[in-house]
């Protein structure tokens, strides 16, 4: 009758880490393939479910709030929608133990990213407004 807690406080804590824009479905992927012993692929497609409205309800909100550069992303869609089919190939179509290693290192360079300070761009608009 209690097995539904864990994973609901894991989905719980994944969403408010998302809503801060921290990447709390890749936590909760990762939670549910070491910790809760879901099958990799069935962690992805809830993953999905779980992003999904993330994504939908702040499309709508930067729309709201006119922060989509519309060049921007119709120049971005096609290869978004491009890489999207070939990830979603790649997942169903290649051996779940290939696919571990190559998001295993991408997860770890992801972490080291946010760790380490980021570089200070020079010459940009944004910098000249500090002088």
């Amino acid at each position: 009758m209690t097995d539904w807690i864990l994973p609901f406080f894991c989905g719980l804590g994944a969403s408010v880490v998302s809503a801060w824009g921290v990447g709390g479905g890749t936590l909760l992927l990762l939670v549910m393939t070491l910790f809760l012993g879901v099958d990799q692929r069935t962690a992805q497609g809830i993953n999905l479910l779980f992003f999904l409205p993330t994504a939908v309800s702040a499309l709508a909100c930067h729309w709201k709030n006119g922060y989509l550069d519309k060049p921007s992303l119709k120049a971005a869609i096609p290869p978004a929608v491009t890489a999207a089919a070939l990830g979603a190939w790649a997942a169903t179509a290649v051996d779940v133990e290939l696919l571990r290693k190559p998001f295993g290192i991408y997860l770890l360079f992801s972490g080291i990213s946010l760790v380490l300070p980021g570089k200070k761009r020079s010459g940009k608009k944004a910098d000249s407004q500090d002088e």
